[in-house]
């Protein structure tokens, strides 16, 4: 009797994590031009210029953003005008280290480092930053296109952090470049 309770006991805790665990839907998205694919939540719409401008306030803000409703959860591009080879990833992922090591000092490290995706070499950054009322957890990946650096994005408040941390490195992990 006592391992039919267990059983049962068994099923109903995997039942139960089931209705409240959500699962994210990734869908495929083509960008700059058919250049760069990468999988986003079939959700996450383009964040309008003007809530952009309200979470990206400096002049560097991101080309494209795309985020939850509530804009609490992004995933951003930004093509920027840096050379950049597969050869200088290396020292971007160095030198990204050290800056965001100076801008924050409090921030909690999680990992950094490279690694080839698709057959490109990626640099990777991972940190939960501080913020004026809560934590963001960053994951920055950056490769190169058309020999400019892509810098990529995912961030999330504090909340999501345990829900949306494999969700971003399954995005992380999806980006192809061609």
């Amino acid at each position: 009797m006592s391992r039919i309770k267990t059983i049962a006991l068994a099923i109903l805790t995997i039942a139960i994590t089931s209705a409240f665990t959500s699962t994210v839907v990734l869908e495929t998205k083509s960008l700059l031009n058919g250049k760069v694919e990468i999988k986003m939540p079939k959700d996450f719409e383009i964040m309008s210029d003007e809530l952009m401008k309200l979470k990206y306030p400096s002049d560097r803000r991101p080309t494209l953003v795309y985020s939850n409703e509530s804009g609490e959860i992004n995933v951003a591009l930004n093509h920027t005008q840096n050379q950049a080879s597969q050869e200088l990833i290396p020292a971007y992922k160095d030198n990204f280290v050290k800056t965001f090591k100076n801008l924050y000092p409090t921030a909690k490290w999680k990992d950094s480092g490279l690694k080839t995706i698709n057959g490109r070499k990626v640099g990777y950054i991972e940190l939960v930053t501080p913020a004026m009322d809560t934590e963001i957890y960053n994951l920055i990946f950056f490769t190169d296109q058309g020999g400019k650096l892509l810098l990529c994005t995912f961030n999330c408040t504090k909340k999501s952090i345990e829900e949306w941390t494999p969700t971003a490195k399954q995005i992380m992990n999806s980006l192809k470049v061609k």
